[in-house]
């Protein structure tokens, strides 16, 4: 990382810096430590410990009663989907700095780490508090992502009499978009730059994969539709899986669809939109001749004409020289 030295940025920066020290309004969670969200979270997350939902297993464990996942600590006081959003007049301090940056054009925010340290556990029935400190904000740096400052808050957590119960440190990066390393001072053309080429669409993501699934996208790549089948029982899945949910066994192997289906169910997305698509997007839960279902984009086909139990079958997107998937079409509209 770099760090600018100009007269200008150092005014800036302490400009900037003014800001260390001074408190934020606070947070008092809306609602008191409870059982339902603790449940909601350790499902969501897969966290079985019992000392979060047993009241029993709670009371024999060194904690003596139900306690709340550590890690949840921030989420007691979040304010949630609908948030108050900043504006110019906002007279938070945090605010103020996150507009003064804004306004010198540092409009690119990612959140880069989070520190957490704590110093109780939360019961049921505490009523949190977070009270923050803009601890510190850098010089300008440059990064991968733009030149920018991280600011970074430091958060005091507390209970209804004021103990504290936990810390966190939040670190944010705002930078300037289009400054990141490989656009900081293009060469200049010897020539007069020729006419540019149509923009290239953006590549299709890439699958993530693994030893379970790769074969389903090498099956691909070579225009099959692949499924897994339990080698002992024989059963048909997907998606793919190491284990038999029906017997157990862990030996597998392919079988070649005949490409043959009917739409079970399906959406049309609208948004977010990835560049690599064209929208609107319909996405069809294709249930296979089989018996197995994937989801795959349905193609060739008004979107007002699609319709559940409309019967598909398998064509292939190879737009990229390194990825073909598996799409799905009217049946009897190929040529």
């Amino acid at each position: 990382m770099h760090e600018s030295g100009t007269t200008d940025g150092a005014a800036f920066l302490a400009r900037c810096k003014a800001f260390e020290g001074r408190e934020v309004d606070a947070l008092v969670a809306p609602d008191p430590v409870n059982q339902a969200m603790i449940r909601h979270w350790v499902e969501a997350i897969g966290d079985t410990n019992p000392v979060y939902t047993d009241p029993e297993a709670a009371a024999a464990s060194v904690h003596g009663e139900i306690i709340a996942p550590a890690v949840m600590l921030q989420a007691w006081t979040m304010p949630g989907l609908r948030g108050t959003a900043r504006g110019p007049g906002d007279t938070n301090p945090q605010s103020q700095l996150l507009n003064l940056l804004d306004d010198a054009g540092f409009v690119g925010v990612v959140a880069t780490d989070s520190e957490q340290e704590y110093a109780r556990m939360l019961h049921l029935g505490d009523r949190i508090t977070a009270r923050s400190v803009i601890d510190e904000v850098s010089a300008e740096k440059r990064t991968a992502l733009g030149v920018g400052h991280f600011i970074t808050t430091r958060i005091d957590y507390t209970a209804a009499d004021g103990e504290l119960v936990g810390t966190q440190r939040w670190r944010i990066l705002k930078f300037r978009p289009g400054t990141g390393r490989g656009t900081v001072n293009p060469p200049v053309a010897a020539e007069p730059e020729p006419e540019p080429e149509p923009p290239r669409r953006m590549p299709r993501p890439r699958p993530g994969t693994t030893l379970d699934n790769l074969f389903f996208f090498e099956g691909a790549m070579e225009r099959r539709l692949l499924i897994q089948r339990c080698a002992a029982c024989q059963v048909l899945r997907h998606p793919p899986q190491p284990r038999c949910d029906r017997c157990g066994a862990y030996d597998w192997d392919t079988v070649e669809a005949c490409g043959r289906g009917t739409v079970y169910s399906f959406v049309v997305n609208h948004y977010p939109q990835v560049p690599a698509f064209d929208y609107p997007l319909p996405i069809g839960l294709i249930e296979l001749e089989e018996g197995t279902r994937l989801v795959a984009q349905i193609v060739d086909c008004p979107i007002e004409e699609i319709a559940v139990g409309m019967a598909v079958e398998v064509t292939w997107l190879d737009d990229d020289p390194d990825l073909v998937v598996p799409a799905f079409r009217p049946a009897g509209s190929g040529s």
